[in-house]
């Protein structure tokens, strides 16, 4: 049974940094396309960022671009999402999403993304 857990959420100022972590199990992880996706109240889940299996070429949504940074540690089964500079509007349930279909490139459609963990909140304070 496939397993993600996320990890790292919590209440900071404006301005501070934060780490998130998804530990995967159940299955191989460096098979896998990983991605953050991010729902703050009353609104549509929106796509952060992608990564391939082999951790090349990751993918930003432009309102993070610059200040965000996925990565994996295949090693270790986990995904990793740094975010620096964080604003009020980062505040969101952070989700990490895995698919271990093999598209021809990584992508930012939700509906692509088989597993899912219980998201952790994460809370920015102007």
């Amino acid at each position: 049974q496939v397993r993600l857990v996320e990890s790292g959420g919590g209440l900071v100022q404006a301005g501070d940094s934060l780490r998130l972590s998804c530990a995967v199990s159940g299955r191989t992880f460096s098979a896998s396309a990983m991605a953050w996706f991010r729902q703050a109240l009353g609104k549509e889940r929106e796509f952060i960022a992608a990564i391939s299996w082999s951790g090349d070429s990751p993918y930003y949504a432009d309102s993070v671009k610059g200040r965000f940074t996925v990565s994996r540690d295949n090693a270790k089964n986990t995904l990793y999402l740094q975010m620096n500079s964080l604003k009020p509007e980062d505040t969101a349930v952070y989700y990490c999403a895995a698919t271990w279909t093999q598209y021809s490139s990584i992508s930012s459609s939700r509906t692509l993304y088989d597993y899912w963990g219980q998201g952790t909140q994460v809370t920015v304070s102007s």
